[in-house]
């Protein structure tokens, strides 16, 4: 028996990308038309920071016209401006440029930074992806990555003595465990669903590796390493204690020694300016890495 000429066949049905009304259930086009709220935290906030970097500064320009705090345990902003500028003029102690002091630091946040990153990275992946390496490296890794540095500082500089090795390892350690830890996260985290569709298309272990699993853990890694650098600016100090004859850290150090509260609010600001643009670096490059994770 042959079907009704008004029911269509099935070769004969068309679907298109949009949907027309007629396609949708009934019960969707009797609803009224939904309000699209903004997610929370999608809004533009440059007008909100800049708020508030103006209220902050006003409040410390208030409170040290007034004189409510001694000058030396909150000296104005214009005596900590002074003080930038006969850094950068090599006017304070140890004659070096703030230039210099800056480039030293930079070297070695930033060498250490790479040097985790290209080592952590590929640990963290074959974390994620074999329990015989994870079971021999997460112990150690979780072991040591709660310790501060400071605890194992005094190891560093009996091994490798007080010259550039030991101030570039203390920073090195300081940032892999978070690259790691969140390489190992991002590739756990990876949805089972794709690790199967792709093996059903005949895709390989290494074809897997990096056209599903790594572009998947790719927004962890990126967070990883935004945490890692603030980690790296954190143990700078620590590591211009070794020893240093040039830094940021080392700068802050003699001018508390000395109790120049100015350089040491501008070595702070300093080294806060330099890490948040380096963040901004990092969002940037997250945008165009993973354009598909929901940005704030």
């Amino acid at each position: 028996m042959t079907p009704p000429s008004s029911s269509p066949a099935v070769s004969d049905t068309v679907w298109n990308d949009t949907p027309t009304s007629s396609q949708l259930p009934a019960a969707t086009t009797l609803l009224p038309a939904a309000k699209v709220y903004p997610r929370p935290g999608s809004g533009k906030t440059l007008g909100v920071t800049v708020t508030t970097i103006a209220i902050l500064f006003l409040a410390w320009w208030g409170i040290t016209a007034q004189a409510w705090i001694p000058p030396l345990f909150l000296p104005s902003p214009s005596a900590v401006w002074n003080a930038a500028v006969q850094a950068w003029n090599g006017n304070v102690q140890g004659g070096l440029p703030l230039w210099q002091h800056l480039a030293w630091s930079l070297l070695r946040v930033f060498g250490a930074f790479v040097l985790a990153a290209v080592t952590a990275v590929p640990l963290g992946l074959l974390m994620g992806t074999s329990r015989i390496v994870r079971g021999i490296l997460d112990p150690l890794l979780e072991f040591y990555r709660p310790l501060p540095p400071l605890a194992y500082l005094p190891l560093i500089v009996i091994w490798f003595g007080i010259d550039e090795t030991a101030k570039v390892l203390l920073i090195y350690l300081a940032c892999f465990a978070p690259i790691a830890v969140a390489t190992r996260a991002g590739v756990t985290g990876v949805l089972s669903e794709q690790l199967h569709a792709a093996l059903s298309m005949g895709a390989s272990r290494r074809q897997l590796l990096r056209h599903v699993i790594l572009p998947a853990a790719l927004p962890d890694i990126l967070t990883g390493l935004r945490i890692a650098i603030g980690f790296g600016w954190t143990t700078l100090v620590a590591a211009e204690m070794v020893a240093a004859t040039a830094g940021v850290g080392q700068l802050v150090l003699n001018a508390s020694n000395f109790l120049r509260t100015d350089i040491v609010i501008m070595g702070i600001v300093l080294i806060g300016i330099v890490a948040y643009l380096f963040d901004l670096v990092m969002r940037r490059l997250e945008h165009r890495l993973v354009p598909w994770k929901a940005h704030r």
